[in-house]
Formats: structure tokens, sequence, C-alpha cells
């Protein structure tokens, strides 16, 4: 019997520690300042927490051991209903760690704002995000070029992003750089991040969104100013135009879309997404396989019967 149990531990450490290797740091592992102070607070936090988890553990381990059966030392009292003393630690600690949480959190909160830009003696660069089903859409206002599910970004440029969804509500998130926000269809919302070290990070969808949510990620290439001139340089010269016939296109539901960029944006397409000047995406095609979509009227309920 001990063989088998010790047969099942060691096969339970081996899947362990084989699904571990698919984790990646990601927000452990910050690439800019917002990420930094995220990393910050969860590990504040923790602490918060494991200062009271910790001691409660070890209370209750030392409580079981000192009052057991054998422990003819132990003072049993049978009648004793109240302790002043004991209320006042069992309410008190809660209530510090509570406060010490709720003193992060708004702190956090409010130096956070994702609204909030970034202090920074270079100016901003302005990048407009529509979630699609499912890709992601950047477009770069000032450069007048556009990507699909590629973003890519100067290093030690804050980075002012606008975000709209053209379907169903979605948010954005880049793990390593920071904040995550949502976007829904008919209004904008903004974000401010910078990655301060180069490198490719991976941008994901963290809200279930349909069939292809799994699938709506995206990378993120932090490269030299340098580096970013000559690919705006490049999409001028390649690529197709992305006008309101392009975006219809584009907006159709499609997974697993190949990174690509577009050239010669549309001048406020964005805003006529969220405007909604241009119609929301269409969503999913009909089907003849499947039964008719067309939602159909419940039935009414029948009336109540009163036995008064």
């Amino acid at each position: 019997m001990r063989e088998r149990l010790t047969a099942h531990a060691r096969w339970f450490g081996a899947v362990a520690v084989l699904a571990l290797t698919a984790c990646q740091p990601a927000v452990l592992d910050p690439r800019g300042p917002i990420g930094q102070a995220d990393k910050t607070i969860l590990i504040d936090s923790l602490a918060i927490m494991l200062a009271i988890v910790i001691p409660t553990i070890v209370a209750t381990l030392v409580i079981a051991w000192w009052y057991r059966a054998s422990n003819e030392k132990a003072r049993h009292l049978p009648q004793w209903a109240f302790s002043g003393r004991i209320e006042l630690v069992v309410w008190s600690i809660p209530l510090m760690v509570i406060m010490l949480l709720g003193g992060v959190t708004w702190i956090g909160a409010h130096e956070l704002d994702p609204y909030k830009p970034l202090p920074s003696k270079v100016p901003p660069l302005n990048i407009q995000v529509v979630s699609l089903d499912w890709k992601w859409l950047f477009i770069y206002p000032t450069q007048q070029v556009a990507s699909i599910n590629q973003l890519v970004v100067p290093t030690g440029v804050p980075l002012h992003f606008t975000l709209t969804s053209a379907s169903v509500m979605n948010t954005f998130f880049i793990p390593q750089l920071g904040s995550m926000i949502y976007t829904m269809n008919g209004m904008a919302t903004e974000l401010h991040l910078r990655a301060d070290a180069p490198g490719t990070f991976r941008g994901i969808s963290g809200h279930y969104s349909g069939d292809g949510f799994s699938d709506m990620h995206f990378d993120v290439r932090a490269v030299p100013a340098d580096q970013f001139t000559a690919w705006v340089s490049s999409t001028r010269g390649a690529g197709r135009a992305l006008d309101a016939t392009a975006y219809a296109t584009l907006a159709r539901q499609s997974a697993n879309e190949a990174p690509s960029t577009f050239r010669d944006v549309e001048a406020d397409l964005f805003d006529k997404v969220v405007s909604q000047h241009i119609a929301p995406g269409p969503g999913p095609a009909p089907n003849r396989n499947r039964a008719s979509q067309t939602p159909q009227p419940m039935p009414s309920a029948p009336p109540l019967q009163s036995g008064l």
C-alpha cells in the first residue's frame, strides 16, 4: 500500500512539473513602469495576506498538537465561553489587514489610472486599437499605417492607446507591460504604457468572446526608435490600403489571422468605428447545416391559479 501511494505521489509530482513548464513569468517579469508597479502591488498584497495566513496555520497546528488527548498538561475549560482579549486579537488583526490592503489598492488605483499620462520629455506615440472577431487591429494615426495581430512600438517612448471594440466586449492585456483594460463597442477607453527594454512580448485577450477567443493573441515588438522608423517606412511602401471597404472585409469573423500590415489608413476610420458610422461586425455567417439561429419567442407562462 505504501509503495502504491509513493508511486502515485511521484506521478503527481511529475505531472505538476510538466504543467509548470508551460507557465511564463509574464506579470512577474515586467518590462515597463506600469508592469513594475503592478508587480509591486501583487507582492505587497501577498506579503500582507501571508502576515495573517502563516500565523493562523502555525497556531492551528500548535493548538491541535497541544490539546491532543494524551497531553495531560493541557488545561481543559469546558465551561469557558468568552475572552475579551481573544476577541480583540481575533478582530483587530483582520481589520488591520483589510486596512492595509485597502490602502495599497486605493493608492495603486490612483497612481496607475489608465487614463493618466506617463511623465516623459518624449511625446507619446498614439495608437488606436480595435478588437475584432477574433483579431486585433492597430492603427497608427500619425504614421498613417496599421497592422493586424502585431504591435510594433519604440522603446522608451510613452504609448497612448485609444481602444474600442467592433463587436462584443473584450479585454486588451500585455502582461509584461501592465494594466488590462476593456474594449467596448460604441465607446473608447484609454491606456498609457511604455516598454523600457527591447524584446517581443505576448499580448492577449483576457475576456471570452466566442469560438476564436483562444487564438486572439498578438506579438508586441519593442524596438529601438530607428528600427521603428524603418518599419513605418517599409509599411508605407507595401501592403494594402485600409479604407472602409477593406475594413468591412476585415471585420468578418476569422481566427488565427496571420500578422499583416496596411498603408494609407483612411482618415477618421477609428472615429467612425467608435461612433458606429461604420456598422459593428456582422457576426457569424449563416450555416445551412445548423438549425435556424433566429431567436424563437418563449412560450408564455400559464396564469397562476389561486387556491384562495
